[in-house]
């Protein structure tokens, strides 16, 4: 998820980490800024599901680009409500980049896989030679769920992650989900071709 006004630059460079040569000097954030700052500090092993082994390699969130593995996710309830001192966002500014995971596998790019949270300690983290194995590690039943108070551990598992390690050329983006018509009007103006721009009403909470 991002924001409608970043687009022009994922069209240009992709989808590109903040610390990268080609990163956008004017990225507008609708993260939670207290998460975003745990992140950039938080290491998390890379176990492979071995949760209470620690032989194992360390990374340190903050390098990684998170993407979620499904739409209406906790986080963007509270980018649309507002909460937790996030300012808040109608949803005509906030667009879905949505890749396929295939692509990300064929643009070579280094990455992990979470089952969970990937700041949450039950969660474990698995190296990129284990995505044969992500139908059967991530819960997408949860990462399916429209409420994720009705089920002990759910939320956890909807926030699975897959952790991306370098810069996504555009033309591994499959295309770019939005709210309503107002909003790929927007999205076409910027330069994304209409085929690429998608309405997802039910992507989105309603306010």
């Amino acid at each position: 998820m991002t924001h409608i006004h970043n687009v022009p630059h994922i069209l240009t460079n992709g989808i590109t980490h903040r610390n990268s040569p080609q990163a956008n000097p004017g990225y507008e954030s609708i993260g939670d800024g207290s998460l975003i700052k745990t992140r950039d500090e938080k290491l998390i092993w890379v176990n492979n599901g071995e949760r209470f082994s620690f032989d194992h390699e360390q990374i340190k969130l903050g390098n990684y680009t998170p993407f979620y593995f499904g739409s209406r996710m906790p986080m963007l309830f509270v980018i649309q409500k507002g909460f937790n001192g996030v300012i808040q966002q109608p949803p005509e500014n906030i667009v879905y980049c949505v890749c396929t995971l295939q692509a990300i596998i064929n643009s070579g790019n280094n990455f992990f896989f979470t089952d969970g949270h990937a700041i949450d300690n039950l969660s474990s983290c698995y190296k990129s030679d284990r995505v044969n194995d992500l139908k059967s590690v991530i819960d997408f039943n949860a990462v399916k769920a429209t409420d994720w108070t009705t089920g002990r551990d759910l939320k956890r598992k909807m926030e699975a992650e897959l952790l991306l390690a370098d810069d996504l050329p555009f033309k591994n983006i499959a295309g770019f989900a939005c709210c309503n018509e107002n909003a790929k009007k927007q999205l076409v103006e910027m330069g994304v071709d209409e085929t690429m721009a998608y309405i997802r009403p039910n992507f989105y909470f309603k306010v």
